[in-house]
């Protein structure tokens, strides 16, 4: 939508149907250099601010009357409160209607006035309404932005109403619990919902609780005072604290220390955080979003995550689909992901062919979207014209990391480890085929994955990361 300065002098609406009264305020405002609209009810000022918006050249402000006929004041800011960038409502009130342009207020409108109307008065309430409205429309292009960066890709039943799911839930502060798959797009979702929230332009911090080790995670969550243990040389602000006012996210929630998740619930039941080594709480205001791959209940069931922090953090349950949930959508992911990967290399954009795209249709995805972005940046290096073929697809899928079927005795190149040419390379191809494979049998299992290997989370959480596994 065009700003209302884009064409011209700044639009101002007035509405009332007092004609003296609008005769006065046309003759003001104009001498202060605004163009003035004017209207004798709501009705017409509704209309007028619809043609505005057609033109391109939509209402910067709205001065409004509450008693008028046909529509009112009230009725008026109840209409202009449903457009996409409603301009800043001013109410204007007799004497007897303070209280009803109190009430207005609550309902969105940006001040009042009362009459008679005091020019000074007038003015400065205007000035410091359309700087408010700027900063308003600045935050919302901001908000439009954050979604965009961080869109939901596809037009299937389940992403449509996913989205609506967001919409409803952004604009609350209740803390969600994100479900799904490895690869799904756990975050995103996250990211997408404190997009669309009031505190889009507040950090968003994302933690996560399965790469921290168990000694390191109080430290990192609250933060710690210098002195406070061996190695504290300074003050840390941990990740709630560094969150405020907006959104922290923790990832793999699942796989939080018990001892951490009793704190944990401290913090977000009593809005405080104490930093070790300190006495001294420390009021936050965040907005927790959880994600988690496991089954909470059950492990709440087995005694593993405590029940008091699962019903606390799953306010809002969301689930998101797995792909082979969604197939519908692969094409419009795959064209997504090859945009993105030409935008980050200069290179101009390709598309697949109607062959790559029934090729890609009839794979599993076990790895979700995950897999299929890691697809495509693949095939995208080994095409070598303006259409990705399914040869370039089959390349990736013969000898990518994580695509090869559990028993297959290659490395992430695709060689057999076995011919590596030297002994390092040979043990990172090797450890990086047993990993995966035991990856691969576990599901995608994590937590179950480290278990089985007798290995630390956090430290596997480095290897999946130093061998492109995840």
């Amino acid at each position: 939508m065009a700003d209302n300065k884009s064409k011209g002098r700044t639009v101002i609406l007035v509405a009332d149907d007092d004609a003296d009264v609008r005769l006065a305020l046309e003759m003001s405002l104009s001498y202060e250099g605004f163009e003035v609209w004017t209207a004798k009810d709501g009705e017409e000022a509704w209309m007028r601010l619809q043609k505005g918006i057609e033109d391109a050249k939509p209402a910067a402000l709205v001065l409004s009357d509450l008693k008028m006929p046909r529509l009112d004041g009230m009725g008026l800011l109840e209409k202009i409160s449903s457009l996409e960038s409603p301009p800043p409502v001013i109410v204007i009130s007799g004497h007897g209607d303070v209280e009803v342009a109190v009430a207005a207020m609550q309902k969105g409108a940006a001040n009042f006035l009362e009459k008679p109307l005091e020019d000074n008065r007038l003015r400065a309430t205007i000035r410091a309404t359309l700087r408010q409205g700027e900063l308003t429309q600045e935050n919302r292009q901001l908000r439009h932005k954050l979604v965009q960066n961080w869109e939901l890709v596809g037009q299937s039943q389940a992403i449509e109403r996913l989205r609506k799911q967001l919409k409803q839930v952004a604009l609350s502060d209740a803390a969600v619990l994100i479900t799904g798959e490895n690869g799904v797009g756990k975050e995103v979702v996250a990211r997408n919902l404190h997009a669309q929230s009031p505190r889009a332009a507040a950090p968003f911090i994302a933690v996560n609780c399965a790469a921290i080790p168990a000694e390191l995670i109080e430290s990192q969550l609250f933060g710690h005072e210098k002195g406070s243990f061996t190695g504290a040389n300074e003050r840390h602000i941990g990740h709630f604290e560094a969150a405020e006012g907006g959104t922290l996210f923790l990832d793999e929630i699942g796989d939080m220390p018990a001892e951490a998740q009793s704190k944990v619930l401290r913090a977000l039941e009593s809005h405080e955080v104490v930093r070790l080594g300190s006495s001294t709480g420390r009021t936050v205001n965040i907005r927790v979003l959880a994600a988690t791959n496991a089954d909470l209940a059950a492990e709440v069931e087995a005694g593993s995550f405590r029940m008091d922090l699962f019903y606390r953090l799953n306010v809002v349950p969301l689930r998101i689909p797995a792909l082979r949930e969604r197939k519908e959508d692969i094409p419009l992911l795959a064209a997504h992901f090859l945009a993105k990967s030409a935008e980050r290399t200069g290179l101009p954009s390709l598309v697949l062919s109607p062959d790559a795209q029934t090729l890609l249709l009839a794979q599993g995805y076990p790895g979700n979207v995950r897999q299929l972005r890691n697809l495509m940046e693949g095939a995208a290096i080994f095409s070598d014209g303006t259409t990705i073929e399914p040869a370039d697809i089959e390349q990736i899928l013969a000898n990518g990391p994580g695509l090869a079927t559990p028993g297959q005795a290659t490395s992430t190149s695709g060689q057999d480890p076995f011919e590596a040419p030297t002994f390092e390379e040979f043990k990172i191809q090797a450890e990086t085929l047993f990993i995966r494979l035991r990856l691969e049998r576990n599901e995608g299992n994590i937590k179950r994955t480290a278990e089985e290997l007798g290995m630390q989370r956090s430290h596997l959480y480095k290897k999946l990361d130093r061998y492109g596994l995840r």
